[in-house]
């Protein structure tokens, strides 16, 4: 054993008597009996108790949505691909009924890995609901009366999905072992450590005895499948076929006169067409001979607030997208300035284009007001702004925004010569 401290040295940040804590303080003693390099550690967690404890560890460490971990974690053994790291997924029991295909499909393919599950038998940090490994008569506060159905027998399935090794431990005491025999096995691992709840399970279920509870329940505690030689390998094809097609080959039809980068803000409604005209703005960019990258923002809520697309056009390479300062932004709409305005107070140059009803924000660039709305209506008024921004600039050939324009069926409900009164 070395003298590695794989834990801060800090308090855990769990509830008093959490089986949470003893899977942490095994999982340390067992890292330390392998001898293995902190750096060489990543541990991936995901949102429930369990997650927490990302800041006790040294190692390396990675948080995901709740019940993705497995996932993550299968992602991160597959590209690093090499048997000297040891990836280590926590989750609860109730990420794994969210992400149960994520811990099927592991096993099943192998994925270099062990996973941890944290089995309380209900979602603690949500406040007691149960999960599909609540056991039958298992009281939760939101279940009172018990449940009144088997929960599932994770090992069982696991094993059957092809994992290499597979067990299940009551988390008392110390079981460093277990998880020694389970980080060091070959491919895809699994160790359900069985627990129980001091907020919401004990109190849920008072004198119920954890030893008991597991026997009750038909969970039996052994090693379901062990030193199965399983481990995941990246397929290789000899003879791939380029990724790059004939067909997506973008064909130079117009002239530009852009000698270096230019990056370009348009700033809306949701609704009003900011994606679109920043595409078509894009495609032009290219049958002109320019390199181009879009960049979207928007709320998770789609369809509502703002809309932004930032956008980059270079006669060279560009190797990024997104640009926190641009040199032309483009405001259409209310919220469209309440999210730019962060952007056009750090423009020291540069022009701002605003629809003539808005105030203009703070900010180093040249102002131009333009009727964007009034002349083609709100929902059209973010395509007219990259016509009136082109002719206004004349960084590449109006003919080929027009191309682009009459190439996509917008054009059979808005005429183009709309697009072009200046």
């Amino acid at each position: 054993m070395n003298n590695i401290s794989f834990l801060t040295g800090s308090e855990l940040p769990f509830c008093k008597g959490c089986g949470h804590a003893t899977i942490t303080q095994n999982t340390e003693k067992a890292l330390q009996k392998m001898g293995i390099d902190l750096l060489d550690v990543i541990l991936v967690t995901d949102i429930g108790c369990h997650g927490i404890v990302d800041k006790s560890f040294l190692t390396h460490t990675v948080h995901g949505l709740h019940g993705r971990s497995v996932a993550l974690g299968g992602g991160i053994a597959a590209a690093i691909s090499n048997p000297t790291k040891k990836v280590i997924v926590f989750v609860g029991d109730g990420g794994a009924t969210i992400g149960m295909q994520h811990l099927i499909g592991a096993a099943h393919l192998g994925f270099d890995m062990t996973v941890v599950v944290h089995n309380n038998m209900l979602y603690g940090m949500t406040g007691g609901q149960p999960s599909e490994f609540t056991p039958c008569g298992f009281k939760t506060p939101t279940l009172p009366e018990g449940s009144n159905k088997a929960g599932y027998d994770l090992c069982e399935l696991i094993t059957a999905a092809g994992a290499s090794h597979v067990q299940r431990v009551v988390g008392i005491g110390d079981y460093s072992d277990v998880l020694v025999n389970a980080f060091t096995a070959k491919g895809f691992s699994l160790v359900e450590v069985m627990e129980i709840c001091p907020s919401y399970g004990v109190k849920s279920n008072p004198g119920m005895k954890l030893s008991k509870l597991v026997e009750d329940s038909g969970l039996i505690i052994k090693t379901f499948v062990s030193e199965k030689d399983k481990v995941y390998s990246k397929p290789v094809n000899p003879n791939p076929k380029s990724l790059i097609s004939d067909k997506f080959e973008v064909t130079t039809k117009h002239t530009h006169n852009l000698s270096k980068p230019v990056s370009i803000m348009l700033s809306g409604s949701a609704g009003e067409g900011i994606q679109s005209a920043a595409e078509f703005l894009s495609k032009a960019a290219m049958i002109a001979g320019l390199n181009t990258t879009k960049k979207g923002s928007y709320p998770v809520t789609v369809g509502v607030g703002f809309s932004a697309s930032e956008i980059i056009i270079s006669p060279e390479q560009i190797l990024y997208t997104g640009s926190p300062i641009p040199d032309v932004l483009v405001i259409t709409s209310v919220d469209g300035l309440n999210y730019a305005r962060a952007a056009a107070g750090k423009m020291k140059g540069g022009i701002l284009l605003i629809d003539e009803t808005l105030e203009a924000p703070t900010t180093g660039a040249q102002v131009i007001k333009v009727p964007f709305r009034e002349r083609v209506g709100a929902r059209n008024s973010a395509m007219y702004s990259i016509f009136w921004y082109l002719n206004h600039s004349n960084i590449f050939a109006m003919d080929a925004l027009k191309d682009v324009f009459m190439g996509n069926k917008i054009s059979e409900k808005v005429q183009i010569e709309t697009m072009l009164k200046f």
